[in-house]
């Protein structure tokens, strides 16, 4: 209680902050060294890791919080900050504007002018003694710091880092001192503080380096500033399909082929620009007496609208100058046929690559051309693409594809980490419609607090990369993302709970001859606000097949022959409608384009067939047994020879 009386006398916050001060009291003294524990800290002690001082910041100092209110808005507003939320990687702030608690990562600090900056007064004690309003004031009187200079000169000082001496930061000896443009790219970056230098001058001045500093800069375009049919027209840079990767792995799993990843470094700056671009001379290497000259770009840079495209293309047109072709139904995948036969696979996500074959000597070949035009990082061995986890076992000819450490993220990121397990993406009681959404002031208040959006779209991601299983739960919460009610959000937390029990839960690859096998339901009247099945059965069956179709084909490009596909359906009439190709009445109002699964079914490309419920399916044949044994009875009683 003590440190939280100098915490608040310190901040000059009232009273009614005294949990937060005794928070951050805690969480400071179990950062502290102790001589009962042998001089170590209680966090050290407790979970084995070292503390980490690099996020300490002054209690009750000003805070500027990034938000993102319009264009023409500030930037950042003005917070008080209030301590350390538990496993959230952010401050927590008071905002005096709105009079709420905000937690935010995007935060610059202003600790040297916490105390003459910052006063407090409480201007609605008569109504509500819980709401607290702040007023930061901007100006410091030279009475107040010449009194806290004199109070912390006064104090004894401390330090818990060793004495270091800056290292001087020097151009590489390869340059000339006159050489702006090599200095300007050697500043500091501090490692452990985990904050980014803000302009120039810090950078060189290597203001934020506590420890030793490494180096490390990137020059940036203003492509906010591009205009359209001007300065770049198309921006759009295919990456590889999440069902391409599941492909490729699928193969390698297959014929156990080699697997490895390669990683391009600063991709963006490898594109050839095909418009004139010109750009201010970036502060730091400014020509001198030529200061009004602009920079020409030979080249795309980072920032530019259309760098992702340039990369893409200047990568397309080295694979093909390397005899690999590029996939008609996938722009970044390639592959190439060998002189014995064998084929190499190469998948592209931005500046990530897979690459598959059989030898890997071919691999390294591969590996080395890339070598000679582009900067590249070997990642050896493919163990992680995209956050998804790849596990192998070569002895049973399996390989797994997990995404076991996102998930669990996602889990501390939204405070489920410790939740109940549960056994279904969403259980059948949740009844969910926009009449669910907040009517009440108290609950628009509530769910402005609640991140809803960003937890489906993290539902989102594992969906569509490692688990098909979460698709229904996600589609049904995901249609309130506009005005979620309590009811939605907790739909969200039961799927975060189905995820809890089932982290472990991954897709396997194998060897199989099955060829391609779907699997087609509709939701009949499951849309409660307009009362319609989410898809008629039929019109789920032409999408099953154009992904089987597409399946088929990329298989077919990769030297895979698959055999003829099949879609399970429970419902006879869809099946029914597949094969018959006369008009109804009861089908007019089916767009033509459902109707072209017809003539793939009449090809025979994909066969559509009738799946039975297990318990149903059983119940069927016992009655069959129990029909064909009466007939057999009444035919012996007639002196019957059958």
């Amino acid at each position: 209680m003590e440190k939280v009386r100098s915490m608040l006398s310190n901040a000059n916050l009232q009273k009614s902050f005294w949990a937060e001060a005794a928070s951050t009291t805690c969480f400071l003294i179990n950062r502290s060294l102790s001589i009962a524990i042998e001089k170590k800290t209680p966090q050290e002690v407790w979970s084995g890791n070292p503390a980490n001082y690099s996020d300490l910041k002054i209690f009750g100092c000003p805070a500027y919080a990034h938000v993102d209110n319009g264009k023409l808005e500030p930037r950042s507003i003005k917070c008080v900050f209030l301590g350390y939320k538990a496993g959230v990687k952010g401050y927590k702030l008071w905002c005096p504007e709105n009079r709420k608690v905000v937690i935010s990562r995007d935060i610059v600090f202003d600790e040297t002018a916490m105390i003459p900056n910052l006063s407090l007064k409480d201007s609605s004690k008569k109504e509500n003694q819980k709401q607290v309003e702040y007023q930061i004031n901007t100006e410091s009187t030279p009475q107040a710091i010449t009194k806290i200079e004199n109070k912390v000169a006064s104090l004894p000082q401390y330090s818990i880092t060793k004495n270091r001496t800056r290292r001087e930061i020097k151009p590489p000896k390869k340059y000339a001192e006159a050489d702006l443009v090599a200095y300007a790219l050697n500043v500091a970056k501090d490692i452990d503080a985990n904050q980014e230098l803000s302009n120039y001058s810090d950078a060189k001045e290597g203001t934020l380096g506590v420890e030793e500093p490494r180096y490390k800069a990137r020059l940036v375009a203003k492509g906010y500033s591009q205009i359209p049919g001007v300065d770049f027209t198309d921006v759009f840079s295919p990456v590889v399909k999440h069902s391409s990767i599941r492909a490729l792995l699928g193969i390698v799993a297959m014929h156990d082929l080699e697997l490895e990843q390669l990683d391009v470094k600063t991709a963006f700056l490898h594109g050839e620009l095909e418009e004139d671009i010109y750009m201010q001379q970036p502060e730091g290497f400014r020509v001198l007496e030529k200061e009004n000259y602009v920079c020409l770009l030979r080249k795309s840079l980072y920032g530019l609208e259309q760098s992702p495209r340039q990369w893409h293309k200047r990568f397309n047109s080295f694979m093909a100058s390397h005899d690999f072709k590029r996939s008609s139904l996938d722009s970044c995948v390639y592959f190439k046929k060998n002189s014995n036969g064998s084929f190499v696979y190469l998948l592209l996500y931005v500046d990530d690559m897979l690459i598959a074959a059989k030898d890997k000597g071919e691999i390294r070949k591969v590996k080395a051309q890339l070598s000679e035009e582009f900067e590249m990082k070997d990642l050896g061995p493919a163990k992680k693409i995209l956050g998804m986890e790849i596990l192998r076992d070569r002895k049973a000819s399996k390989l797994y594809l997990s995404q076991k450490g996102y998930i669990e993220k996602v889990l501390c990121r939204f405070n489920m980490q410790s939740a109940k397990p549960v056994s279904t993406p969403l259980a059948a009681h949740f009844k969910l419609s926009s009449a669910l959404s907040p009517q009440s002031d108290d609950e628009i208040e509530y769910m402005s607090h609640v991140p809803y959006s960003s937890a489906v779209g993290s539902l989102m991601y594992a969906m569509v990369c490692s688990r098909p299983d979460l698709s229904y739960a996600v589609s049904a919460v995901s249609r309130y993302m506009a005005n979620p009610g309590k009811e939605h959000w907790k739909a969200v937390q039961w799927i975060l709970r189905y995820l809890r029990g089932t982290t472990d839960v991954c897709l396997q690859f194998g060897r199989t001859k099955d060829g391609v096998i779907g699997y087609v339901d509709a939701d009949f009247a499951g849309d409660l606000d307009r009362r319609r099945s989410l898809t008629a059965e039929y019109m789920a069956i032409t999408e099953t097949c154009k992904a089987a179709i597409w399946l088929k084909g990329l298989f077919s490009e990769l030297n895979e022959d698959l055999q003829i596909s099949t879609v399970f359906c429970d419902s006879q009439s869809a099946i029914f409608l597949t094969k018959d190709q006369m008009f109804h009445e009861r089908t007019k109002h089916i767009d033509v384009r459902y109707h072209f699964v017809r003539d793939i079914i009449a090809r025979g490309d994909i066969v559509v067939s009738k799946i039975i419920k297990p318990l149903r399916g059983f119940m069927e044949e016992v009655e069959n047994l129990f029909a064909m044994k009466n007939l057999f009875i009444e035919n012996l009683c007639q002196g019957g020879d059958r």
